[in-house]
């Protein structure tokens, strides 16, 4: 069969990454589905899994057309519908309002690496979704009183030219150090949010895990979350700025696992993925050199707990390996 309209080697791997990632996310909203007491929350899930739904679909026609085969990814054994609520009321929007944010970054990457046109309109949709979601989720949150805003400031006046480097200076323990501006407040309350939220997910994961060693992963990524949270706590405060920040939900009593502990590894691997690229744009774009050091190290706790992650799952054969390219030396070499 000669192929008329071929994808090329970053579209064979943006749609493996994609199809991993939306089939893990049905699994869960099937299982959050379930469990919503709440109407509207219930609206918001099952619209999404409608919509990704489809585009799982619509990638499986890809795979089949381009005589590829399709990625396991996760099926229905990874998600047990009839164990107990793990998390109140609230996480589950929340939650996917986080996932939401992820992938509006995600899809602007995979855009950039696409040239086939129904991989195009694959990112395209799968775009408008994710800001209609984030956007409803937002508002949901907002009006339940679930979801902390940012830290109101005074609006600014007159505009300023920064014309001494003291401006990055942030070590000065002799000194003051300048208060923070609009850009670095907004990262560092981000940062507490997504990783608020982080911890709730991995205890809710650490009490259900049926694994020894993947429970210990998760006490130990609850201990980073936690940690994170206090860095930047602290140099909001610094700054004389309280942030108090709700939960989100809280973690019920259940041990009953609702998902298989490779979905709940993979699920936490990715994540890691968009704690480390967040942690980068805050140190990039903060101009104080205490922020982007502080930053720079979290970022690297979360890429070592990565790896350690990492580890796990290849020895319980649960990380399913990417398409590559030919091994010339062992074809020449066999």
């Amino acid at each position: 069969m000669i192929l008329t309209n071929p994808i090329s080697s970053s579209e064979v791997g943006t749609l493996w990454m994609t199809y991993q990632e939306k089939t893990l996310i049905l699994r869960i909203l099937e299982y959050f589905i379930k469990h919503a007491d709440d109407e509207q929350a219930r609206n918001i899930l099952g619209c999404l899994w409608q919509e990704l739904n489809y585009y799982v679909l619509e990638m499986e026609k890809i795979f089949e057309q381009q005589g590829m085969v399709c990625p396991v990814g996760f099926k229905k054994e990874d998600v047990n519908l009839e164990a107990p609520k793990l998390f109140d009321n609230g996480f589950d929007i929340m939650f996917v309002r986080m996932l939401k944010e992820v992938s509006m970054g995600l899809y602007a990457i995979n855009m950039n690496m696409a040239y086939n046109d129904d991989v195009m309109k694959i990112y395209e949709g799968l775009t408008v979704i994710t800001q209609k979601i984030y956007k409803l989720s937002t508002l949901y949150l907002l009006e339940r009183g679930i979801l902390t805003l940012p830290p109101k400031v005074t609006m600014p006046k007159t505009t300023e030219i920064i014309k001494d480097k003291n401006y990055m200076k942030g070590f000065t323990p002799f000194g003051e150090k300048r208060a923070l501006n609009d850009i670095e407040l907004g990262f560092l309350h981000h940062g507490i949010e997504a990783n608020n939220i982080g911890m709730q997910l991995i205890t809710g994961f650490a009490q259900c895990a049926q694994n020894k060693e993947v429970r210990q992963y998760f006490e130990k990524g609850k201990e980073i979350a936690k940690k994170h949270i206090k860095v930047f706590q602290n140099l909001l405060l610094e700054n004389n700025i309280q942030f108090s920040a709700t939960s989100g939900s809280t973690v019920t009593t259940s041990t009953m696992a609702p998902f298989s502990d490779k979905l709940m590894m993979f699920c936490i691997d990715f994540l890691n993925g968009f704690s480390i690229v967040g942690n980068s744009f805050g140190t990039f774009f903060t101009l104080r050199n205490d922020l982007s050091l502080k930053t720079a190290l979290l970022a690297k706790d979360v890429y070592f707990y990565g790896q350690e992650g990492l580890e796990i799952m290849f020895k319980n054969g649960w990380y399913e390996e990417p398409p590559q390219t030919e091994d010339r030396n062992k074809l020449i070499n066999r």
